[in-house]
Protein backbone atom coordinates (compact mmCIF):
# COMPACT_ATOMS: atom_id res chain seq x y z
CA UNK A 1 0.00 0.00 0.00
CA UNK A 2 1.00 3.36 -0.70
CA UNK A 3 1.79 5.82 1.75
CA UNK A 4 0.42 9.61 2.06
CA UNK A 5 3.55 11.18 1.44
CA UNK A 6 4.09 8.98 -1.82
CA UNK A 7 0.90 9.14 -2.94
CA UNK A 8 1.09 13.50 -2.37
CA UNK A 9 4.47 13.30 -4.03
CA UNK A 10 3.38 11.13 -7.10
CA UNK A 11 0.16 13.37 -7.38
CA UNK A 12 1.58 16.76 -7.60
CA UNK A 13 4.17 15.18 -10.16
CA UNK A 14 2.06 14.77 -12.54
CA UNK A 15 -0.14 18.25 -11.74
CA UNK A 16 3.21 19.88 -12.21
CA UNK A 17 3.26 18.77 -15.69
CA UNK A 18 0.25 19.70 -16.71
CA UNK A 19 0.72 22.68 -18.92
CA UNK A 20 -2.31 22.65 -21.41
CA UNK A 21 -3.17 24.48 -24.78
CA UNK A 22 -6.26 25.57 -22.99
CA UNK A 23 -4.23 28.39 -20.63
CA UNK A 24 -3.52 30.24 -23.75
CA UNK A 25 -6.98 29.76 -25.37
CA UNK A 26 -9.42 29.51 -22.90
CA UNK A 27 -11.13 27.56 -20.49
CA UNK A 28 -13.90 25.86 -22.14
CA UNK A 29 -16.18 25.64 -18.78
CA UNK A 30 -19.33 23.81 -18.88
CA UNK A 31 -22.01 24.87 -16.39
CA UNK A 32 -25.24 23.78 -15.28
CA UNK A 33 -27.40 23.50 -12.32
CA UNK A 34 -28.36 19.98 -10.25
CA UNK A 35 -31.91 19.07 -9.81
CA UNK A 36 -31.03 19.72 -6.08
CA UNK A 37 -30.33 23.46 -7.42
CA UNK A 38 -26.55 23.26 -7.06
CA UNK A 39 -24.31 25.44 -9.65
CA UNK A 40 -21.80 23.48 -11.39
CA UNK A 41 -18.58 24.48 -13.58
CA UNK A 42 -16.93 22.22 -15.10
CA UNK A 43 -13.37 21.46 -17.48
CA UNK A 44 -13.27 18.25 -19.19
CA UNK A 45 -9.23 17.78 -19.66
CA UNK A 46 -7.62 14.22 -20.64
CA UNK A 47 -4.36 15.08 -20.60
CA UNK A 48 -3.28 13.62 -17.60
CA UNK A 49 -5.30 10.82 -15.66
CA UNK A 50 -6.52 12.69 -12.47
CA UNK A 51 -9.79 14.50 -11.19
CA UNK A 52 -10.05 17.24 -8.66
CA UNK A 53 -13.51 18.05 -7.43
CA UNK A 54 -14.33 20.76 -5.00
CA UNK A 55 -17.67 21.51 -3.11
CA UNK A 56 -17.78 24.70 -1.36
CA UNK A 57 -20.62 26.20 0.99
CA UNK A 58 -21.24 29.45 2.18
CA UNK A 59 -19.97 28.08 5.64
CA UNK A 60 -16.63 30.26 6.26
CA UNK A 61 -15.81 32.23 9.26
CA UNK A 62 -18.10 34.83 8.39
CA UNK A 63 -21.21 32.64 9.69
CA UNK A 64 -19.53 32.45 13.18
CA UNK A 65 -21.34 34.18 16.18
CA UNK A 66 -19.30 35.26 18.93
CA UNK A 67 -19.78 33.24 21.54
CA UNK A 68 -19.00 29.77 18.78
CA UNK A 69 -15.99 31.65 17.15
CA UNK A 70 -14.09 29.03 15.64
CA UNK A 71 -17.49 26.94 14.92
CA UNK A 72 -16.79 27.32 11.28
CA UNK A 73 -13.84 25.81 10.75
CA UNK A 74 -14.17 23.07 13.05
CA UNK A 75 -17.14 22.00 11.17
CA UNK A 76 -15.38 21.45 8.02
CA UNK A 77 -12.27 20.10 9.93
CA UNK A 78 -14.31 17.02 11.04
CA UNK A 79 -16.18 16.65 8.00
CA UNK A 80 -13.46 13.49 6.88
CA UNK A 81 -12.70 12.54 10.33
CA UNK A 82 -15.23 9.91 10.35
CA UNK A 83 -18.41 9.35 8.06
CA UNK A 84 -21.17 7.04 6.91
CA UNK A 85 -20.19 4.93 9.93
CA UNK A 86 -16.76 5.19 8.98
CA UNK A 87 -14.11 6.00 11.38
CA UNK A 88 -11.48 8.36 10.43
CA UNK A 89 -8.61 5.71 9.95
CA UNK A 90 -10.35 3.28 8.05
CA UNK A 91 -11.31 6.84 5.86
CA UNK A 92 -7.67 7.62 5.84
CA UNK A 93 -6.63 3.90 4.61
CA UNK A 94 -9.76 3.67 1.84
CA UNK A 95 -8.16 6.91 0.68
CA UNK A 96 -4.57 5.71 0.56
CA UNK A 97 -5.11 2.56 -0.99
CA UNK A 98 -6.32 4.49 -4.04
CA UNK A 99 -4.38 6.86 -4.00
CA UNK A 100 -6.60 9.94 -2.93
CA UNK A 101 -6.74 12.81 -0.95
CA UNK A 102 -9.43 14.48 0.83
CA UNK A 103 -9.09 17.81 2.47
CA UNK A 104 -11.39 20.08 4.65
CA UNK A 105 -11.49 24.02 3.69
CA UNK A 106 -12.22 27.21 5.24
CA UNK A 107 -12.07 30.65 4.95
CA UNK A 108 -13.88 33.87 5.79
CA UNK A 109 -16.37 33.72 3.50
CA UNK A 110 -16.66 29.66 2.25
CA UNK A 111 -16.04 26.27 3.26
CA UNK A 112 -16.38 22.62 2.42
CA UNK A 113 -13.96 19.46 1.13
CA UNK A 114 -11.56 19.36 -2.11
CA UNK A 115 -10.71 15.90 -3.47
CA UNK A 116 -8.03 14.58 -5.68
CA UNK A 117 -7.94 11.50 -7.24
CA UNK A 118 -6.96 9.23 -10.14
CA UNK A 119 -9.37 8.47 -12.74
CA UNK A 120 -9.56 4.84 -13.68
CA UNK A 121 -12.76 3.64 -12.81
CA UNK A 122 -11.81 2.00 -9.26
CA UNK A 123 -9.77 4.30 -7.75
CA UNK A 124 -12.65 7.04 -8.81
CA UNK A 125 -15.84 5.12 -7.39
CA UNK A 126 -13.54 4.25 -3.73
CA UNK A 127 -12.72 8.11 -3.91
CA UNK A 128 -15.84 9.60 -4.64
CA UNK A 129 -17.48 7.42 -2.03
CA UNK A 130 -15.66 8.69 0.76
CA UNK A 131 -16.19 12.12 -0.47
CA UNK A 132 -20.07 11.89 -1.19
CA UNK A 133 -20.26 10.36 2.55
CA UNK A 134 -18.28 12.85 4.24
CA UNK A 135 -20.16 15.62 2.57
CA UNK A 136 -23.64 14.10 3.65
CA UNK A 137 -23.10 11.48 6.49
CA UNK A 138 -20.78 13.28 8.65
CA UNK A 139 -20.81 11.45 12.12
CA UNK A 140 -19.08 14.21 14.09
CA UNK A 141 -17.90 12.12 16.89
CA UNK A 142 -18.01 13.29 19.93
CA UNK A 143 -14.76 11.41 21.12
CA UNK A 144 -12.66 13.21 17.54
CA UNK A 145 -14.28 16.59 18.41
CA UNK A 146 -12.43 16.62 22.16
CA UNK A 147 -9.29 15.57 20.52
CA UNK A 148 -9.52 18.01 18.01
CA UNK A 149 -10.45 20.32 20.22
CA UNK A 150 -7.63 20.26 22.52
CA UNK A 151 -5.39 20.44 19.68
CA UNK A 152 -6.82 23.67 18.09
CA UNK A 153 -6.64 24.84 22.28
CA UNK A 154 -2.56 24.14 21.95
CA UNK A 155 -2.27 26.13 19.08
CA UNK A 156 -4.33 28.93 19.69
CA UNK A 157 -2.03 28.67 23.58
CA UNK A 158 1.10 28.75 20.85
CA UNK A 159 0.06 31.60 18.38
CA UNK A 160 -0.28 34.23 21.55
CA UNK A 161 3.28 33.99 22.07
CA UNK A 162 4.07 34.40 18.25
CA UNK A 163 4.30 38.14 17.35
CA UNK A 164 2.83 38.02 13.75
CA UNK A 165 -0.22 36.06 14.93
CA UNK A 166 -0.59 38.35 17.69
CA UNK A 167 -0.15 41.05 15.35
CA UNK A 168 -2.56 39.85 12.39
CA UNK A 169 -5.47 38.93 15.14
CA UNK A 170 -5.13 42.39 16.39
CA UNK A 171 -5.25 43.57 12.98
CA UNK A 172 -8.44 42.01 12.17
CA UNK A 173 -10.05 43.21 15.18
CA UNK A 174 -9.85 46.79 14.80
CA UNK A 175 -10.71 46.60 11.16
CA UNK A 176 -13.73 44.66 11.47
CA UNK A 177 -15.05 45.31 14.95
CA UNK A 178 -18.21 43.49 15.47
CA UNK A 179 -18.63 42.46 11.65
CA UNK A 180 -18.51 38.98 11.39
CA UNK A 181 -15.56 39.53 9.27
CA UNK A 182 -13.42 40.54 13.09
CA UNK A 183 -14.17 37.05 13.97
CA UNK A 184 -11.12 34.81 14.14
CA UNK A 185 -11.45 31.65 11.89
CA UNK A 186 -9.70 29.50 14.11
CA UNK A 187 -12.13 31.06 17.45
CA UNK A 188 -10.64 31.63 21.07
CA UNK A 189 -9.47 29.40 23.41
CA UNK A 190 -13.19 29.61 25.62
CA UNK A 191 -15.00 29.78 22.83
CA UNK A 192 -13.49 26.41 20.47
CA UNK A 193 -13.42 25.16 24.50
CA UNK A 194 -17.32 25.32 24.89
CA UNK A 195 -18.55 24.36 21.46
CA UNK A 196 -20.50 21.28 21.40
CA UNK A 197 -21.04 18.05 19.15
CA UNK A 198 -24.69 19.53 18.61
CA UNK A 199 -23.67 23.03 17.48
CA UNK A 200 -21.28 21.45 14.84
CA UNK A 201 -24.93 19.42 13.59
CA UNK A 202 -26.60 22.45 13.68
CA UNK A 203 -24.36 24.62 11.82
CA UNK A 204 -24.18 21.59 9.12
CA UNK A 205 -27.91 21.26 8.90
CA UNK A 206 -27.86 24.81 8.79
CA UNK A 207 -25.34 25.89 6.04
CA UNK A 208 -24.70 22.59 4.23
CA UNK A 209 -27.38 23.07 1.85
CA UNK A 210 -27.61 21.54 -1.89
CA UNK A 211 -29.04 24.82 -2.69
CA UNK A 212 -26.12 26.81 -1.32
CA UNK A 213 -23.54 24.43 -2.65
CA UNK A 214 -20.90 24.96 -5.80
CA UNK A 215 -19.41 22.07 -6.90
CA UNK A 216 -15.87 22.66 -9.07
CA UNK A 217 -14.67 19.73 -11.19
CA UNK A 218 -11.63 19.42 -13.41
CA UNK A 219 -9.84 16.39 -15.18
CA UNK A 220 -10.30 13.30 -16.76
CA UNK A 221 -14.51 12.69 -16.84
CA UNK A 222 -16.82 13.60 -20.00
CA UNK A 223 -19.74 15.75 -19.04
CA UNK A 224 -22.37 13.29 -18.41
CA UNK A 225 -19.73 11.21 -16.12
CA UNK A 226 -19.44 15.20 -14.31
CA UNK A 227 -22.83 15.46 -13.75
CA UNK A 228 -23.60 11.91 -12.94
CA UNK A 229 -21.14 12.86 -9.70
CA UNK A 230 -22.35 16.31 -9.19
CA UNK A 231 -25.44 14.57 -8.44
CA UNK A 232 -24.07 12.24 -6.36
CA UNK A 233 -22.69 14.50 -4.41
CA UNK A 234 -25.55 16.94 -3.92
CA UNK A 235 -28.48 14.22 -3.54
CA UNK A 236 -28.50 13.76 0.20
CA UNK A 237 -27.58 17.67 1.52
CA UNK A 238 -29.99 18.91 3.91
CA UNK A 239 -32.50 20.60 1.77
CA UNK A 240 -32.54 24.45 2.18
CA UNK A 241 -35.62 27.04 3.21
CA UNK A 242 -34.08 29.07 0.91
CA UNK A 243 -30.82 32.23 1.33
CA UNK A 244 -29.06 32.59 4.38
CA UNK A 245 -29.23 35.77 6.69
CA UNK A 246 -27.73 38.64 4.68
CA UNK A 247 -24.87 39.70 7.04
CA UNK A 248 -24.38 43.69 8.28
CA UNK A 249 -22.53 45.95 5.53
CA UNK A 250 -18.52 46.25 5.82
CA UNK A 251 -18.23 49.58 7.62
CA UNK A 252 -15.67 52.23 6.16
CA UNK A 253 -13.10 53.29 9.27
CA UNK A 254 -14.76 55.81 11.00
CA UNK A 255 -11.19 57.18 12.25
CA UNK A 256 -7.42 56.17 12.33
CA UNK A 257 -6.30 53.84 15.81
CA UNK A 258 -3.19 52.88 16.56
CA UNK A 259 -1.92 49.88 18.64
CA UNK A 260 1.47 49.50 20.18
CA UNK A 261 1.59 45.65 22.40
CA UNK A 262 4.33 44.77 24.45
CA UNK A 263 6.62 41.74 23.00
CA UNK A 264 10.36 40.48 24.02
CA UNK A 265 11.00 40.10 20.34
CA UNK A 266 14.00 41.71 18.93
CA UNK A 267 11.33 42.24 15.46
CA UNK A 268 8.75 44.53 15.46
CA UNK A 269 5.51 43.54 13.30
CA UNK A 270 4.29 45.99 11.97
CA UNK A 271 0.69 46.00 10.07
CA UNK A 272 -1.79 48.91 8.63
CA UNK A 273 -4.54 49.00 6.16
CA UNK A 274 -8.49 49.13 5.97
CA UNK A 275 -11.26 47.63 4.55
CA UNK A 276 -10.20 47.06 0.87
CA UNK A 277 -12.29 45.51 -1.91
CA UNK A 278 -14.65 42.99 -2.81
CA UNK A 279 -14.72 40.17 -5.34
CA UNK A 280 -16.80 42.01 -7.82
CA UNK A 281 -15.70 45.64 -7.12
CA UNK A 282 -15.53 47.74 -10.00
CA UNK A 283 -12.42 48.62 -9.36
CA UNK A 284 -10.58 45.04 -8.48
CA UNK A 285 -8.23 45.07 -11.73
CA UNK A 286 -7.26 48.56 -11.54
CA UNK A 287 -6.32 48.05 -7.35
CA UNK A 288 -4.26 44.54 -8.99
CA UNK A 289 -2.35 46.72 -11.03
CA UNK A 290 -1.44 49.66 -8.70
CA UNK A 291 -1.29 47.34 -5.76
CA UNK A 292 1.23 45.14 -7.74
CA UNK A 293 3.94 48.37 -8.59
CA UNK A 294 2.67 49.40 -5.18
CA UNK A 295 3.96 46.70 -2.87
CA UNK A 296 2.71 43.36 -4.75
CA UNK A 297 5.69 42.90 -7.16
CA UNK A 298 8.31 41.84 -4.55
CA UNK A 299 11.89 44.18 -5.49
CA UNK A 300 9.79 45.75 -7.89
CA UNK A 301 7.56 47.56 -6.36
CA UNK A 302 8.03 51.12 -4.53
CA UNK A 303 7.56 50.12 -0.96
CA UNK A 304 10.53 47.85 -1.11
CA UNK A 305 12.31 50.40 -3.06
CA UNK A 306 11.84 52.82 -0.50
CA UNK A 307 11.73 50.42 3.17
CA UNK A 308 14.47 48.02 2.06
CA UNK A 309 16.52 49.36 -1.04
CA UNK A 310 16.99 52.78 -0.04
CA UNK A 311 17.38 52.96 3.89
CA UNK A 312 17.92 48.50 5.06
CA UNK A 313 14.66 48.93 7.60
CA UNK A 314 12.83 45.65 6.07
CA UNK A 315 14.16 42.16 4.51
CA UNK A 316 10.65 42.18 3.14
CA UNK A 317 7.69 44.50 3.16
CA UNK A 318 3.97 43.77 1.00
CA UNK A 319 1.05 44.81 0.48
CA UNK A 320 -2.12 43.14 -1.06
CA UNK A 321 -5.58 43.48 -1.23
CA UNK A 322 -8.07 40.51 0.12
CA UNK A 323 -10.88 40.57 -1.78
CA UNK A 324 -14.01 38.61 -0.48
CA UNK A 325 -17.65 38.93 -0.75
CA UNK A 326 -17.62 42.27 1.05
CA UNK A 327 -14.45 44.62 1.61
CA UNK A 328 -11.54 42.32 2.66
CA UNK A 329 -8.58 44.13 3.97
CA UNK A 330 -6.09 45.91 2.07
CA UNK A 331 -2.88 45.26 4.25
CA UNK A 332 0.60 46.57 4.42
CA UNK A 333 2.83 44.50 5.98
CA UNK A 334 6.79 44.30 7.25
CA UNK A 335 9.01 43.56 10.13
CA UNK A 336 12.13 45.75 11.29
CA UNK A 337 14.34 45.92 14.88
CA UNK A 338 12.58 47.31 17.59
CA UNK A 339 14.84 51.19 17.49
CA UNK A 340 13.84 51.30 14.02
CA UNK A 341 9.98 50.37 13.92
CA UNK A 342 9.48 54.47 14.15
CA UNK A 343 11.04 55.19 11.17
CA UNK A 344 10.39 52.45 9.36
CA UNK A 345 6.31 52.84 9.75
CA UNK A 346 7.22 56.81 8.82
CA UNK A 347 8.37 55.44 5.59
CA UNK A 348 5.71 53.36 4.66
CA UNK A 349 3.21 56.10 5.49
CA UNK A 350 4.94 58.49 3.36
CA UNK A 351 5.22 56.54 0.39
CA UNK A 352 1.97 55.04 0.47
CA UNK A 353 1.12 59.03 1.02
CA UNK A 354 2.96 59.98 -2.13
CA UNK A 355 1.72 56.87 -4.17
CA UNK A 356 -1.89 57.84 -3.43
CA UNK A 357 -1.29 61.10 -4.69
CA UNK A 358 0.53 61.02 -7.46
CA UNK A 359 -0.09 58.28 -9.13
CA UNK A 360 2.49 55.14 -10.95
CA UNK A 361 4.34 56.21 -13.63
CA UNK A 362 3.98 55.12 -17.61
CA UNK A 363 6.79 53.20 -17.19
CA UNK A 364 6.02 51.52 -13.81
CA UNK A 365 2.46 50.88 -15.05
CA UNK A 366 4.05 49.35 -18.41
CA UNK A 367 6.45 46.91 -16.24
CA UNK A 368 3.19 45.94 -13.95
CA UNK A 369 1.02 45.18 -16.76
CA UNK A 370 3.77 43.53 -18.61
CA UNK A 371 4.70 41.24 -15.87
CA UNK A 372 0.94 40.22 -14.49
CA UNK A 373 0.24 39.20 -18.40
CA UNK A 374 2.93 37.63 -18.98
CA UNK A 375 2.39 35.35 -16.01
CA UNK A 376 -0.76 34.86 -16.16
CA UNK A 377 -0.52 31.32 -17.99
CA UNK A 378 1.14 30.05 -14.78
CA UNK A 379 -1.89 31.22 -12.80
CA UNK A 380 -3.75 27.80 -15.06
CA UNK A 381 -1.20 25.65 -15.08
CA UNK A 382 -2.22 22.81 -13.11
CA UNK A 383 -5.86 21.20 -12.86
CA UNK A 384 -5.24 22.21 -8.41
CA UNK A 385 -5.31 25.58 -9.95
CA UNK A 386 -8.05 25.72 -12.83
CA UNK A 387 -10.52 24.06 -9.69
CA UNK A 388 -9.51 26.86 -7.50
CA UNK A 389 -10.72 29.17 -9.79
CA UNK A 390 -13.66 27.71 -11.25
CA UNK A 391 -14.65 27.67 -7.35
CA UNK A 392 -13.72 30.91 -7.08
CA UNK A 393 -15.94 31.78 -9.88
CA UNK A 394 -18.64 29.88 -8.99
CA UNK A 395 -19.05 30.72 -5.03
CA UNK A 396 -19.18 34.40 -6.06
CA UNK A 397 -21.33 34.18 -9.25
CA UNK A 398 -18.40 35.73 -11.55
CA UNK A 399 -18.56 35.88 -14.99
CA UNK A 400 -17.72 32.66 -16.74
CA UNK A 401 -15.34 34.76 -19.12
CA UNK A 402 -13.69 36.15 -16.17
CA UNK A 403 -10.35 33.97 -17.03
CA UNK A 404 -11.14 34.84 -21.14
CA UNK A 405 -11.29 38.34 -20.10
CA UNK A 406 -8.37 38.70 -17.54
CA UNK A 407 -5.60 39.78 -19.97
CA UNK A 408 -7.84 42.07 -21.35
CA UNK A 409 -8.76 43.68 -18.45
CA UNK A 410 -5.47 44.20 -17.28
CA UNK A 411 -4.04 45.56 -20.69
CA UNK A 412 -6.84 48.24 -20.40
CA UNK A 413 -5.79 49.70 -17.11
CA UNK A 414 -4.67 53.62 -17.21
CA UNK A 415 -2.42 55.27 -14.91
CA UNK A 416 -5.81 57.62 -14.65
CA UNK A 417 -7.56 54.33 -13.46
CA UNK A 418 -4.82 53.18 -10.84
CA UNK A 419 -4.60 56.77 -9.21
CA UNK A 420 -8.39 57.21 -8.67
CA UNK A 421 -9.15 54.03 -7.78
CA UNK A 422 -6.59 54.35 -4.87
CA UNK A 423 -7.71 58.10 -4.08
CA UNK A 424 -10.87 57.03 -3.42
CA UNK A 425 -10.46 52.91 -1.78
CA UNK A 426 -7.44 54.02 -0.14
CA UNK A 427 -7.04 57.20 2.91
CA UNK A 428 -3.44 56.86 3.92
CA UNK A 429 -5.02 59.51 6.84
CA UNK A 430 -7.50 57.00 7.76
CA UNK A 431 -5.88 53.42 8.67
CA UNK A 432 -5.54 50.74 11.35
CA UNK A 433 -1.68 50.43 12.39
CA UNK A 434 -1.00 47.79 14.31
CA UNK A 435 2.90 47.25 15.86
CA UNK A 436 3.91 44.54 17.81
CA UNK A 437 7.02 43.91 19.74
CA UNK A 438 7.73 47.33 21.45
CA UNK A 439 6.54 49.10 24.50
CA UNK A 440 2.96 49.47 24.86
CA UNK A 441 1.55 53.08 25.31
CA UNK A 442 0.34 54.40 28.59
Amino acid sequence: MLTKSIVSASLLGLAASFISAMTFAGLPIQHWQTDRGTRVLFVENHDLPLLDVSVSFDAGSRRDVADKAGLAGLTAHLLPLGAGGRKEDEIARRLADVGALLEPTSDQDQSGLVLRTLSSAREREQALELMSSALQQPDFSAEVLAREKARIIAGLKEEATQPGAIAAKAFQASLYGSHPYGQPGTGKIETVDALQRQDLVNFYQRHYHANLAVIALVGDVSRAEAAAIADRLSAQLPAGDGALPALPEVSPLAKPESQTLPHPATQSHILMGAPGMSRKDADYFSLMVGNYILGGGGFASRLTEEVREKRGLAYSVYSYFIPLAQPGAFQIGLQTRRDQANEALNVTRTTLRGFVTEGPTQEELRRAKQNLIGSFPLRLDSNKKILGYLSMIAFYQLPLDYLDRFIENIDRVTLTDVKSAFRRRVDPDNMVTVVVGGEAKK
